[in-house]
């Protein structure tokens, strides 16, 4: 009889924890083409990017699309998998991982350079300062305006030396893709223009005064 009220305790237990654990997952936002729906959605999201643009002179809606195209906003997105042979798994092809898809190596240079060591990959508001500071250093670097998303982005996924070694010409894809963050990013802003004095102004005040 103890042994059974203890295994029920045990699983009773464990259940409660596997509930915790995903309701503080985040999920990723319902209306992700829309950036007004996005922060209107997630408030404190909004007031994240704001910071970032604050602290890295980083507009808005570049890692917003950036963001977009590494994760789709999900906080656990993780790279695809590697295989031998073609069918075993045998881990992932990189060690990309959360929001940002942030490499282990960056991560933890960012971490240094910032002062920010409890920084996590899975959380929004260290996710973008992550990018923040990755857009500011390849303006440092490499020269690339903080507006240019199409110049960012092969900068991030090539990394600097790589972005330098023009090492995307050989990648049509990747020029592709890093159109579509620049389209992206060009109809965020739009977006943006549109909503963002009323996410300036915050709930409380649209409660009383929108």
């Amino acid at each position: 009889m103890k042994k059974s009220l203890k295994k029920f305790f045990l699983i009773g237990l464990t259940g409660s924890v596997a509930m915790l654990v995903t309701g503080c997952a985040t999920p990723p936002p319902k209306s992700p083409d829309n950036i007004c729906d996005i922060f209107n959605e997630k408030t404190d999201w909004y007031h994240a990017a704001a910071d970032v643009r604050d602290k890295w002179g980083v507009p808005i809606h570049v890692p917003m699309a950036m963001m977009y195209q590494e994760s789709s906003f999900r906080h656990n997105a993780l790279p695809p998998r590697d295989y031998l042979l073609g069918f075993i798994p045998w881990g992932r092809v990189s060690s990309a991982y959360g929001y940002s898809q942030a490499k282990t190596m960056t991560w933890k240079d960012y971490q240094r350079e910032t002062g920010n060591g409890w920084a996590s990959r899975t959380d929004f508001e260290d996710a973008i300062d992550f990018m923040g500071w990755f857009i500011d250093k390849t303006h440092q670097v490499n020269g690339v305006s903080k507006w240019d998303a199409y110049g960012q982005y092969l900068n991030y996924h090539e990394g600097w030396g790589g972005y330098q070694r023009k090492s995307y010409l050989s990648k049509p894809w990747l020029v592709k893709t890093s159109q579509r963050v620049k389209r992206r990013s060009l109809t965020y802003a739009q977006q943006l223009k549109g909503c963002e004095e009323d996410l300036q102004h915050g709930w409380l005040w649209n409660l009383f005064f929108g």
